[in-house]
């Protein structure tokens, strides 16, 4: 297709996109200057008068995913060159950005990835009707049917595409749901952090580029969130530009594409992607000048803020009383007629999705607790301890663990749709995405602040019922500190949310009736002060004020009444644990080091202890038992199983890397090796032990002698004992229990909690009545209760002799 992109992409038309790049750009960088020494001086001033607000009762890391790995497999990849599918090994990395290799040993290596995806802005879908609406809303001027032949024939009915609106269209198939399921949720991971806006850490640059990309929209008279505020500032000024001018080009190319419906499809995405591309790049290298001209002149802004900031200030007062005298009687009429009578409502319909979600963090926090609790204490204590702490720092990043916490907050959008047409709001999927981050957030606020208070509490103990104890009153202790943060972060997200509806609206009622009468408060502004004191700004400050104030009164009210467990911000006082925050000042914890066991030698190489770490950090993988006959199937397609890609550090492996099977091409080569792959496969029972852990074939412990001797007793006088399965050479605790060894520990977390709240015993007998399989990861629910055969009470009582 680059035919068509030199056709209709020549010469002329690059020196016009190019052009029309420039004037939006000049106009843009003219908001952002203006802006940049008003957040300088804000950022100074608030550094002087800052207050403070509620402190949080958790502890939070810096850096919870250094040097990790969020998910790898193999996807097949649509080339768009040939029109075939190639077989490719996927990375997700810590910043969430997606590389791909020509297989694994070529990622093994450390070769260079062929190719990176930066998910922000786009959608990850699993329909094709769906993207094909996507796809046809924007092509206006091309007439045809939608339910024509699609330009794709796919392999697989499990299929994943990324679709974004101006960049690049990526396709992906696997070959079964559940693998589907697990990159959808990845994906949409990847998009949900990259769509998150700036970092809030650079505290004059992003709110004078945030600020500036509002006031230039507005400029355009369009008001209201906008949905691709997300990626870097290049891809944000890009989306800008990309907003206005594609439109006009394609009015004027649209018409001109030949072929059949489809064809023409391809054909603009190609153009779009290509356009894309330009203006990214014209805009990338503006923006690193005219960042570098705001930082050369910084030092200089500083030196005139810090000796006249009291001056500033006064004047700033002063101009604003007088706007506000003329603007605030119009604003609170607004606000009296169209916003108040709407506030509650709109503050119903956040709440409820909202408070399930965090609501359901919470018992996954509370599940994940007492799943390790009972698997610790099964399996032996502190040495499976350093295992399932690694397993659990990363529970908020898991995106498959997650789904169900994040689907909870996607029941927003149809809750705000209704507001779209009344308030303008343009995309309800900002808040949804805003909300998931803090869900995340403060859940791994909540297991690190558990893994600091668990690490000073253990000692040199190595009971394992006291641990069993520890470990509960440390959960108990962590979810009363998750209930306050959750309903403070809670209700700065209503106030956020209920602010970014409203505002947007007053703006655009009142502009018409302001905006003329504005300029003449610029005379007001000392010629000195002009660069810290804006007039649009104060009014939208005013704005704010004439607003503010219901809401918060509408917030409160409901953190007095209670709704969806808001708390008053007084109910915990400010620094009522100082001792727990001086434990986030340690170096972080590495539980395999000091619970785990130490198998790997001081003498290996940097390239084996690459591997390795690579291997320990993978978060998803398939926990279940390798199984050679769907292996081999696997890899005559050429596709990786997922539980491959992270090796035991003892397993045997072949010294030189095994180049991967050369991918079928064609959609027909690749569905007849799917049929003989449902003919061949016959998978074995899943052999997986009930607490989680995998079988292994390299070893097979000695049995205890007196272990065997209790065995071989209960065989004796228990003629309907449950015969245990030695398949993999492992026992695991629930066989250990069927033997009758310690049958007084088959449900240990129940007789630690007897002495406990109903609420609580509750809420584990729950845990514990759930389906033994996670049909996300494959991993089972470990420790089952199990029931001891039926017999004599003289044979319990000699049960329990003997175990004694």
């Amino acid at each position: 297709m680059g035919d068509v992109i030199s056709t209709h992409l020549d010469e002329n038309r690059r020196h016009f996109i190019s052009e029309s790049t420039g004037k939006i750009l000049d106009e843009f960088f003219q908001f952002y200057e203006e802006q940049y020494p008003l957040a300088l001086f804000n950022k100074i001033r608030y550094e002087v008068e800052e207050n403070g607000g509620p402190q949080p009762q958790l502890l939070q890391r810096k850096a919870p995913l250094k040097d990790k790995i969020i998910f790898s497999g193999n996807l097949y990849q649509y080339m768009e060159v040939n029109r075939k599918w190639k077989n490719r090994h996927f990375v997700v990395h810590d910043n969430y950005n997606v590389e791909f290799y020509d297989g694994k040993a070529a990622f093994d290596r450390g070769s260079s990835p062929k190719g990176v995806i930066n998910c922000a802005g786009y959608k990850v879908l699993k329909s094709m009707d769906q993207y094909l609406d996507l796809v046809n809303s924007s092509l206006p001027g091309i007439k045809g049917k939608a339910s024509s032949s699609p330009f794709l024939k796919w392999p697989t009915e499990y299929r994943t595409i990324l679709r974004h609106p101006y960049g690049r269209h990526y396709y992906f198939c696997v070959v079964s749901e559940k693998e589907q399921q697990k990159w959808h949720a990845v994906f949409q991971d990847c998009v949900r952090h990259l769509n998150n806006g700036l970092p809030e850490d650079c505290k004059v640059e992003t709110p004078a580029f945030t600020d500036a990309v509002r006031l230039y929209r507005q400029s355009k008279d369009q008001y209201g969130t906008w949905d691709m505020l997300c990626g870097n500032q290049a891809q944000i000024i890009s989306n800008l530009v990309l907003e206005e001018l594609l439109p006009e080009l394609a009015t004027v190319i649209q018409p001109k594409l030949k072929g059949k419906f489809h064809d023409r499809q391809r054909a603009w995405i190609l153009i779009t992607e290509a356009v894309h591309n330009m203006v990214l790049g014209q805009t990338k290298a503006r923006y690193e000048a005219v960042l570098q001209k705001c930082e050369d002149a910084r030092p200089g802004l500083e030196s005139r803020i810090r000796p006249d900031m009291d001056q500033i200030i006064s004047s700033k007062e002063h101009v604003g009383n007088k706007i506000r005298v003329f603007v605030m009687p119009k604003a609170e009429a607004c606000v009296r007629n169209q916003i108040q009578p709407y506030i509650s409502s709109i503050l119903d319909a956040l709440m409820g999705p909202t408070s399930r979600g965090f609501l359901e963090v919470r018992d996954l926090f509370f599940k994940e607790i007492v799943e390790m609790n009972k698997n610790v204490l099964n399996e032996g204590g502190q040495h499976k301890l350093g295992e399932y702490m690694e397993k659990l720092n990363l529970l908020p990043y898991h995106p498959v663990k997650m789904q169900s916490c994040y689907e909870q907050l996607e029941q927003l959008q149809p809750q705000l749709e209704g507001l779209q047409q009344r308030f303008d709001l343009s995309s309800p999927a900002v808040f949804v995405q805003r909300g998931q981050i803090l869900m995340r957030e403060l859940l791994d606020n909540a297991v690190y602040t558990f893994e600091q208070l668990l690490h000073q509490n253990l000692g040199n103990s190595t009971e394992r019922e006291q641990m069993c104890k520890t470990i509960q009153r440390i959960q108990e202790r962590v979810l009363k500190k998750y209930d306050y943060d959750s309903s403070t972060v809670r209700k700065k997200f209503f106030r956020e949310a209920l602010l970014q509806i409203t505002i947007p609206y007053m703006l655009k009622n009142l502009s018409s009736s302001v905006n003329t009468a504005l300029p003449k408060f610029q005379e007001f502004i000392f010629e000195d002060f002009t660069k810290f004191i804006l007039v649009d700004n104060i009014f939208e400050e005013v704005v704010l004020q004439s607003v503010s104030k219901d809401i918060m009164l509408a917030v409160k009210e409901a953190a007095v009444q209670r709704k969806h467990n808001l708390f008053r911000d007084s109910i915990v006082m400010s620094g009522s644990d100082p001792n727990l925050l001086l434990l986030g000042e340690d170096q972080p914890i590495n539980w395999n080091n000091e619970f785990g066991n130490q198998e790997s030698s001081g003498s290996e190489t940097a390239v084996e202890k690459r591997k390795r770490m690579k291997q320990v950090v993978s978060m998803i993988q398939d926990d279940g038992i390798s199984r050679p006959e769907v292996v081999d199937v696997m890899r005559n397609l050429s596709v990786v199983p997922e539980g491959e890609q992270v090796g035991n550090g003892d397993s045997s492996e072949p010294s030189s890397p095994v180049e991967s099977p050369k991918s079928p091409d064609s959609v027909k080569e690749i569905r007849d090796l799917l049929t003989i792959a449902k003919i061949e496969t016959n998978a074995p029972a899943d052999s997986s032990l009930s607490n989680g852990a995998v079988c292994k074939d390299e070893k097979v412990p000695e049995r205890d002698p007196s272990e065997e001797i209790e065995r071989r007793v209960l065989q004796e006088q228990h003629q309907g004992s449950v015969q245990s399965s030695n398949d993999c050479g492992v026992r695991s605790s629930t066989e250990k229990a069927h033997d009758g060894i310690s049958s007084t520990i088959s449900s240990p977390v129940m007789a630690l909690h007897e002495e406990n709240d109903e609420s609580y015993q509750e809420k584990v007998t729950l845990c514990e009545q759930e389906d033994s399989s996670d049909k996300e990861t494959g991993e089972e629910v470990a420790s089952k209760v199990i029931e001891v055969a039926e017999g004599s009470p003289e044979t319990h009582k000699q049960v329990e002799g003997t175990e004694s």
